[in-house]
């Protein structure tokens, strides 16, 4: 059984997240977690979700605040043994949930290409042409709550 949990910032488990964010997210691309992104990370929301069996972290996001009206969806990361088994979906409802708890009206993210059909069956709709941030290209997503 899965749980979804609220991660406080510099906490044990803030740094298990911050580990399967590098090396789900930026390892495969070649890149490198900064520490001097950890200062940024204070104000913003953290979740993880945990095999309640083993008390083990298996996915996380954060939820970053943009203004008082809008939160940014960003770092979605499921441990692989997880993956398929609705880890990410769970994480992204359970964020939505929690974003229009704390009165925003709009979560918005930038997403990888081979994800977007994923965030499309969430309620997400691209918006604007596609970027490249890092050689990686990404559609802009938006979902009002």
């Amino acid at each position: 059984m899965k749980k979804m949990i609220d991660v406080d910032f510099g906490s044990s488990r803030y740094d298990e997240l911050v580990e399967l964010r590098y090396k789900v997210l930026l390892e495969p691309l070649g890149l490198k977690f900064l520490d001097s992104f950890r200062d940024k990370e204070i104000s913003y929301l953290h979740i993880g979700c945990i095999e309640s069996l083993d008390d083990k972290l298996v996915g996380g996001l954060i939820l970053a605040p943009v203004n008082n009206h809008e939160i940014r969806l960003m770092q979605v990361a499921v441990d692989p043994i997880y993956q398929g088994e609705g880890v990410g979906s769970a994480l992204v409802q359970y964020a939505i949930k929690r974003a229009k708890a704390a009165g925003y009206s709009k979560i918005i993210m930038h997403a990888m290409l081979s994800v977007v059909a994923f965030y499309e069956k969430l309620g997400f709709k691209q918006e604007g042409t596609l970027f490249e941030e890092q050689g990686i290209t990404f559609a802009k997503m938006v979902k009002k709550i």
